[in-house]
């Protein structure tokens, strides 16, 4: 099926901000040749092609003069098996959430602790997302990708793919490549990741003594809801800001100053601190300006209450930014695309 290309769309459905902005073009991709044919689009339009996947992880700060292309394909296959072992293959399009409970029902454990988290498949390994414990490198088996440069498949195993904290090759080369396909390495018998104490606390008030992946996953969706505003509820996307890796000596004075600061030593001598904690105690948890505000329950998570505009909720994050410096010495990075 031939591409279908739209004009002057609001992109306000397709960003959990709800930021309403509009795109001088828009397509919809379900396979591989539906994106080779709006690659050949954009450059015959003489716009920048630019790939929207779950619209979880960026600002829309003004109307995109570009083809915004959203990537919908679909597919789930297994395509290593040992009875033990398997590796799992899913299109970019997929939305994330429904393909980890689909690895559960599979029998298949790795994905538990990154449940509930919105956006797609293809964006995943771009964030290196992770939550309470597991990042997606731990579980990665590679990826299949189009190189714009070159139009070309290539082929990304773990190393290529040069994962940090929140940070991968496609991240700092952003743009480049359009990811298709995912493959994870999962395991049928649990090897469970607990190490996050509210996920040990839940567990226990529920009296789940040997939990399975699905008890894990069943937490983790009920820590996150408890914490975090549902986009279709209040826009959002999620946590604002990264959480900052900082000196042994800048952590050790701030533990002087203040002796509740969250603070986890790092294998390398750097110290990440928790960005949740020092936005709240600059006091910025709970504040609205207009229709953008910090969230009162999670003050990593900025919101919007109705009609903020993405310059609204950017200057936010600008102003959370200069304060956190100023009072604690400490630089806050976005973790959204800013668009």
């Amino acid at each position: 099926m031939s591409l279908i290309i739209e004009q002057n769309r609001s992109l306000r459905e397709f960003n959990t901000f709800g930021v309403e902005a509009s795109s001088a073009y828009f397509a919809e991709a379900h396979d591989d040749q539906q994106i080779g044919e709006a690659l050949a689009q954009a450059q015959h339009l003489g716009v920048p092609l630019l790939i929207l996947g779950g619209g979880s992880n960026l600002v829309l700060t003004a109307d995109v003069n570009a083809l915004v292309l959203r990537v919908a394909s679909r597919g789930i296959r297994i395509i290593e098996d040992d009875g033990e072992h398997a590796v799992i293959e899913a299109e970019a399009g997929e939305p994330w959430h429904p393909f980890v409970l689909r690895s559960l029902g599979l029998g298949l454990s790795g994905l538990e602790n990154l449940s509930l988290i919105p956006g797609t498949v293809g964006a995943a390994p771009i964030q290196n997302v992770g939550a309470y414990g597991v990042e997606i490198k731990d579980v990665f088996a590679g990826l299949t990708a189009l190189d714009r440069q070159t139009g070309r498949l290539v082929e990304f195993d773990l190393q290529a793919c040069q994962f940090g904290y929140r940070d991968s090759l496609f991240k700092r080369q952003a743009g480049r490549y359009i990811i298709l396909r995912v493959r994870f390495a999962l395991q049928r018998t649990a090897n469970l990741k607990l190490e996050y104490g509210p996920l040990r606390q839940w567990l226990v008030q529920h009296a789940i003594q040997s939990p399975t992946p699905m008890d894990v996953s069943r937490a983790v969706c009920a820590i996150r809801s408890e914490k975090l505003p549902d986009p279709r509820q209040l826009g959002n996307a999620g946590s604002f800001f990264k959480n900052p890796l900082v000196s042994a000596a800048l952590a050790d004075g701030l533990r002087q100053r203040f002796a509740d600061l969250v603070a986890y030593a790092q294998d390398d001598g750097q110290v990440k601190l928790a960005a949740g904690w020092l936005i709240e105690r600059a006091g910025w948890k709970g504040y609205r300006r207009g229709d953008v505000g910090v969230h009162r329950l999670q003050a990593l998570v900025l919101v919007n209450y109705g009609q903020a505009t993405g310059r609204q909720i950017l200057q936010l994050a600008e102003d959370i930014q200069a304060d956190v410096a100023e009072q604690f010495g400490v630089q806050l990075e976005i973790e959204p695309n800013i668009i």
